[in-house]
C-alpha cells in the first residue's frame, strides 16, 4: 500500500468512526458493534503510526474547543507580497522564457501561514496586510483536513488557501431562511469563518487548507524542483492545490483543461498562478517592490454584458439590516439569464454612483455570482431610502466594520417580525404547522399578532380569519382550532403548546443558541428555566458546547427587560414537558463511560437512564474527568480501555458498578 492508499484509508476509517460516535452519542443508534469500532479504531492508530501523520478529524485525536477574546497579531517571517497579474493567454508563454513551470488553481479564499514544530501544528497566522497577520491556531485545528500531526519532526512553514466550497456554501444558505440573512459568496462566509473568536463557530463551517507554497523546511533537499516541494507536502498529509507540469509549448492546452474544469470545480477559484520549476532560477529573479518575479497570477476574462439599471430594490431582513439589489434588463451570462445582482451595502452603492436608467456592465464573479462591473453613466441620482420599506420608520446608516450599511430603526418593523415569528414556529421551535411567513404576514399587518403570546389567542379573530382570502373553517380549525374537530384533533397552534424546555429557548431567536445548545443549557440547570435566568455569564461558560460567547448572549438577551416580559409571557402558554430531576442525586457531578456488552441492563441507553437518575452523566469517550470505565470485558485492549489505564481510570464490571454505585 503506497503513502496516498494509507492516506485514503485513514481518511475513510475516520469517517466511519466519527459516523460510529454521532450515530450512537447524539442520536441513540449503534450502526457498528463495539468489536467493529475497536477493530478500526486500531487500524486508523497502526496507520497513523506508520505514516507519522494524523490528519484532522481522526478520533484518535480530539481538538477542544475554545474561545478567546481577539486574535493576536503576528509578524510574518518573510513578507508575503501580492502577484503580478495577466489575462494574456499568450503572455503566460512567454514569461516562461523557454523554462518549466507549475500552473496550479488560484483559489479563492483566505490565505494562511502554517508551521509545525516536532510534528505538531504550532501555529496558524492570517495573510493580514502581507506583513503582520492574526493568529488563528485555534480555527485551524478544525479545520477538516489539516494534519494536526506530520511525520517530518523539523521546523515546516508553508503558506495554503482556506476555502468553503461551493456546496458547503450552498448547504448552509439553504439553512437560512432569511435570504436577505444569507451569506454573499464562499469567499466572504470563508474569511469570517477563520477570523471567529469561538472555533465551535469554525468547526462547523466545513473549512478546507489547500497548501500552495512551502517557505521553510529545516534539513529538506529538494533538488531544486518546486515539484518535489508539492509531492513533500503531500506526503505529510496535507492536500496540495491541483497543479499541472508546464512548457511554453503545452501552457495553453493546460490553460483549457483548467477553463472547462472550472464549470464543475467545486473549489473557489478567480484564476490560476504559474510558478517556474527551477526554485534557484526563480528566486534569483528578485522581486518588484510589489510583487515577487518568480510567480504570476492569470485571471479569467469576465464575460461583461451592457444592459439598463431598472431599480433598486430594498430587502429589509430580521436583524433591521436593508440590503440594496440591483434590479437591471435581463442579460445572458455564462451560460444563464440575470437580472438581479447584490450591491451588498451602501458603501459600494455610492461607488458606482448609480442612478435609474444608468448604463451599466455586469459580470459573474468567479462565473457564479452576477455583480456590477461598471457604470458607464455615473448619474449618482440614487436616493437612499429615509424610511424602511416594510414598516415605514426611519432608517439609518452605520459604519459596520469597513462599510457603511442601511438600517431600519423601528423596533417594531414589520420585516423584522415576520422573520422572527417565522422563527419561532420553524420545525425545531415551536414546530407550528401551516403558520407561513405569508400567514404570518397576513396576521401582523391586521394586528392580531404583536408579540410571541399573541399566536395562541388567534381564536379571539376568529370571524375577520375565517373571511380572509385562502382561509375558511376548514383552514381556521386545522391551524388555529382549540376544540377537537370531528376526528379529534385540534389545530397546530394547540398542539405546538406542549414542547420541551430546549424549543422554548431556541424558538426565542438569542444569537448563537441553537437547538443543541438549547438543550447543554437545560440539562444543566435541570429544565429549570428561573435557574437560567439567574446564572451568569461565567456559569453558563462552564457548560461543555456553551463557552464565553454564546454566554454573554444568552445574558444579554434576558437583561433586556422587553425580551424578559415576553419570553415569561410566551413561557406561561405552554405546557414544558417535565423530565425526571436529577439534582442532588448520589452521583451528582460524577461522569460515566460505558462500553461493551452488558447483561444485567437490556441495553447501553438503559444503563444511562438509570445513571442519569440519580444526577450522573453518561459521556463518549474517556478522559481526567471521567469517575470510571464501565466495561465486562475489563482486560480488553480497546482503545477506551487503554485511555482509561493510561490517565489511571478505574475500569469497572457491570456488576462492580451497581455495587459500588447504584447499590
Amino acid at each position: 500500500m503506497n503513502y496516498q492508499d494509507k492516506k485514503d484509508r485513514m481518511q475513510e476509517l475516520a469517517g466511519k468512526l466519527n459516523e460510529a460516535s454521532r450515530a450512537y452519542y447524539a442520536e441513540d443508534k449503534e450502526i457498528i458493534s463495539n468489536l467493529e469500532y475497536d477493530r478500526l479504531y486500531d487500524e486508523l492508530q497502526a496507520l497513523e503510526k506508520e505514516t507519522g501523520v494524523v490528519l484532522a478529524g481522526s478520533p484518535t485525536m480530539k481538538v477542544g474547543f475554545e474561545a478567546v477574546e481577539e486574535l493576536p497579531k503576528e509578524r510574518h517571517e518573510r513578507p508575503m507580497l501580492s502577484l503580478d497579474k495577466t489575462k494574456d493567454r499568450e503572455e503566460l508563454g512567454e514569461w516562461l522564457q523557454g523554462k518549466e513551470g507549475l500552473l496550479s488553481w488560484k483559489l479563492d479564499g483566505l490565505t494562511i501561514v502554517l508551521t509545525y514544530r516536532e510534528g505538531k501544528l504550532e501555529k496558524a497566522v492570517t495573510r493580514g496586510n502581507g506583513e503582520i497577520g492574526e493568529v488563528i491556531t485555534g480555527n485551524a485545528r478544525v479545520f477538516k483536513n489539516i494534519p494536526l500531526q506530520i511525520a517530518y519532526t523539523g521546523e515546516l512553514i508553508l503558506r495554503g488557501e482556506a476555502v468553503i466550497t461551493y456546496s458547503d456554501f450552498e448547504r448552509m444558505n439553504e439553512e437560512i431562511e432569511d435570504v436577505s440573512a444569507r451569506y454573499k459568496n464562499p469567499r466572504n462566509l470563508c474569511s469570517g469563518s477563520v477570523r471567529q473568536l469561538d472555533n465551535r463557530i469554525a468547526a462547523g463551517r466545513n473549512i478546507r487548507f489547500y497548501a500552495f507554497g512551502l517557505v521553510k523546511a529545516e534539513g529538506m533537499d529538494f533538488e531544486n524542483s518546486r515539484e518535489k516541494e508539492f509531492l513533500f507536502l503531500a506526503e505529510q498529509g496535507f492536500d496540495v492545490v491541483e497543479y499541472r507540469k508546464v512548457t511554453p509549448e503545452t501552457i495553453a492546452e493546460a490553460v483549457a483543461y483548467y477553463e472547462k474544469k472550472i464549470e464543475h470545480y467545486d473549489i473557489p477559484s478567480d484564476g490560476l498562478v504559474l510558478t517556474f520549476e527551477d526554485i534557484a532560477y526563480g528566486e534569483s529573479l528578485g522581486m518588484t517592490s510589489k510583487f515577487p518575479r518568480n510567480s504570476i497570477a492569470f485571471k479569467w476574462q469576465d464575460e461583461i454584458r451592457e444592459t439598463e439599471l431598472l431599480e433598486i430594490e430594498w430587502s429589509p431582513s430580521r436583524t433591521g439590516l436593508i440590503n440594496p439589489v440591483a434590479i437591471f434588463k435581463p442579460v445572458e451570462l455564462e451560460g444563464t439569464t440575470v437580472s438581479r445582482a447584490s450591491v451588498h451595502n451602501i458603501s459600494i452603492l455610492r461607488g458606482l454612483k448609480l442612478g435609474i436608467g444608468d448604463k451599466i456592465t455586469v459580470y459573474k464573479a468567479n462565473m457564479i455570482i452576477p455583480q456590477i462591473a461598471e457604470n458607464l453613466t455615473g448619474s449618482d441620482t440614487l436616493k437612499i431610502p429615509e424610511h424602511c420599506p416594510a414598516c415605514g420608520g426611519r432608517t439609518e446608516i452605520r459604519q459596520v466594520a469597513d462599510a457603511m450599511s442601511l438600517y431600519c430603526t423601528n423596533g417594531d418593523c414589520a420585516a423584522k417580525k415576520i422573520k422572527s415569528f417565522a422563527h419561532l414556529v420553524s420545525r425545531d421551535a415551536l414546530n407550528i404547522d401551516g403558520l407561513s411567513e405569508v400567514t404570518l404576514e397576513k396576521f401582523i399587518g391586521k394586528g392580531f399578532i404583536h408579540e410571541a403570546a399573541d399566536i395562541f389567542y388567534l381564536d379571539r379573530y376568529r370571524e375577520e380569519i375565517v373571511e380572509m382570502e385562502g382561509f375558511g373553517e376548514r383552514s381556521y380549525q386545522k391551524l388555529i382550532g382549540k376544540e377537537p374537530d370531528a376526528d379529534g384533533k385540534v389545530g397546530s397552534i394547540e398542539t405546538a403548546r406542549h414542547t420541551t424546555l430546549p424549543r422554548f429557548l431556541y424558538a426565542l431567536g438569542i444569537a448563537g443558541i441553537g437547538l443543541a445548545n438549547a438543550k447543554m443549557i437545560c440539562r444543566e440547570f435541570g429544565d429549570d428555566f428561573e435557574a437560567m435566568l439567574k446564572a451568569d455569564a461565567e456559569r453558563l461558560s462552564e457548560i461543555d458546547g456553551v463557552g464565553g460567547i454564546l454566554a454573554e448572549a444568552f445574558v444579554s438577551y434576558f437583561q433586556d427587560e422587553e425580551n424578559l416580559r415576553k419570553a415569561r409571557a410566551l413561557y406561561q402558554e405552554l405546557e414544558i414537558e417535565k423530565r425526571e430531576q436529577t439534582e442532588g442525586g448520589s452521583l451528582t457531578g460524577m461522569s460515566f463511560v460505558i462500553t461493551g456488552s452488558l447483561t444485567r441492563y437490556e441495553n447501553r441507553d438503559a444503563m444511562k437512564e438509570a445513571i442519569e437518575a440519580k444526577g450522573g452523566k453518561v459521556t463518549g469517550s474517556v478522559t481526567k474527568k471521567t469517575k470510571c470505565l464501565i466495561n465486562n470485558d475489563i482486560t480488553s485492549n480497546s482503545s477506551k480501555n487503554k485511555k482509561a489505564k493510561d490517565l489511571g481510570i478505574p475500569i469497572l464490571t457491570e456488576e462492580d458498578f451497581i455495587k459500588e454505585y447504584l447499590g
